[in-house]
């Protein structure tokens, strides 16, 4: 009880002492919640920034492998060497589909961007058209807010149907029900047979709110879908039962079997998966929370030497009252802590300003450019932590120095 009662003294004296001197407090906290509002300004941007690219990676799907004429490299790369490759075909589709063993859906898809959808007097552009295989429904994530998907005989006879994301139905139908409506895209009629549920924005773009997916054979009757303009791909879902090292393993030797690649040639097809993009993302995420650090490091350096000079002109100040403490009985820890949580309570106080400007900061971004920023608890527990290991690390010498005085000395002073 005595120790609480001594802290509680040594913090009733911090807070006298800040009030008695607002400007010099108000000046000293400058630097500080500059510097807390630097770091924790980026670090709340690039966890949400972060957070919403991850999420559009996870619906591409941890366990999702594309088989693609291009590799995913961030960066230059030797794209003389990827040129001459051979686009993914049908050909090998049908192969890996029917030896593939450790995958739980496959398909071949084609998409092209920029068209238009019409129906009747309305009309939607910009719209991407995707077409896909059977299996499209289990290598990709998706609901149906209203329909169904394609058939087996539907896909196989190429048949004119169609599902659409909600914003396209929107714009064509508004409050009219789309299920078995027709509409024209390509220069073809379509069926409306199910309507994607509504996704939101994407940042990577793999939202399917204003996408069109026909089935593959349908598609291949309007557009040539070994062009290369259309982005012909595999999509291979590996089995939940096994690991996406084994999906890959199967996948490489299938790949190389098909092509008949002999031993010690390279692999003339690339195998991409979201690893990669995210790997990437945590490169360039932790080099931006560097330079956080960097620019925010500095102006909290300033300021912890700001309140290390402060707090030595307050020992000063205070070295009479120090002496009649100590002739009175106070132990050197008294005055040790008395120093050391007012310096503690200045970079705190500076830290909960720096934050309440980043909660500031993070209100007007979202309201302004709809882009959400999210000031989490783990980045406002980073702000105090760092606000009192510096006001630990500020106030010790001069506490140190205060707590070491004589007694005597100090009242004469």
């Amino acid at each position: 009880m005595i120790i609480f009662r001594l802290i509680g003294e040594s913090f009733r004296f911090a807070f006298d002492a800040l009030r008695q001197n607002k400007l010099r407090t108000m000046l000293s906290l400058l630097a500080i919640t500059i510097g807390i509002f630097t770091i924790i300004a980026v670090f709340s941007a690039v966890d949400s920034f972060r957070a919403k690219l991850q999420s559009s990676v996870d619906k591409l799907g941890s366990n999702t492998i594309y088989v693609q004429k291009w590799p995913w490299i961030f960066g230059d790369y030797p794209w003389w060497k990827y040129m001459n490759r051979p686009q993914p075909s049908l050909r090998d589709f049908a192969s890996l589909r029917d030896r593939m063993e450790n995958a739980d859906g496959i398909t071949f898809e084609i998409s092209t961007g920029n068209r238009t959808i019409k129906y009747r007097s309305s009309s939607v552009e910009g719209i991407s058209v995707t077409g896909a295989s059977q299996d499209f429904n289990k290598t990709w994530s998706f609901e149906l807010q209203a329909g169904r998907y394609f058939t087996d005989n539907e896909s196989k006879n190429g048949s004119p149907v169609c599902l659409m994301g909600a914003d396209i139905a929107e714009g064509l139908f508004g409050s009219e029900d789309p299920i078995g409506k027709q509409a024209q895209i390509l220069g073809r009629r379509v069926t409306v047979v199910g309507v994607f549920k509504k996704e939101g924005e994407d940042m990577l773009g793999t939202s399917l709110d204003k996408s069109v997916n026909i089935p593959i054979n349908f598609a291949k009757g309007i557009l040539d879908i070994q062009n290369e303009r259309y982005n012909p791909q595999i999509t291979v879902r590996g089995s939940t039962k096994v690991s996406l090292e084994e999906v890959e393993s199967e996948l490489t030797g299938l790949m190389r079997s098909i092509h008949r690649i002999r031993p010690g040639q390279e692999d003339d097809f690339a195998l991409n998966k979201t690893t990669m993009i995210s790997n990437q993302l945590d490169t360039m995420f932790n080099m931006v929370n560097i330079a956080g650090w960097v620019i925010g490091g500095f102006s909290i350096l300033v300021g912890g030497f700001s309140i290390a000079n402060i707090m030595f002109v307050s020992v000063k100040e205070r070295t009479n009252i120090i002496g009649i403490q100590k002739s009175l009985g106070a132990k050197n820890y008294f005055i040790l802590l008395q120093f050391i949580f007012e310096s503690i309570s200045l970079c705190i106080l500076g830290g909960l300003l720096g934050l309440f400007f980043v909660f500031l900061f993070a209100k007007v971004i979202t309201a302004v450019s709809g882009f959400e920023v999210i000031l989490g608890i783990n980045n406002i527990i980073l702000g105090i932590g760092i606000s009192v290991i510096i006001g630990t690390i500020s106030g010790f010498w001069p506490a140190y120095s205060a707590s070491r005085l004589d007694p005597v000395e100090a009242i004469r002073s």
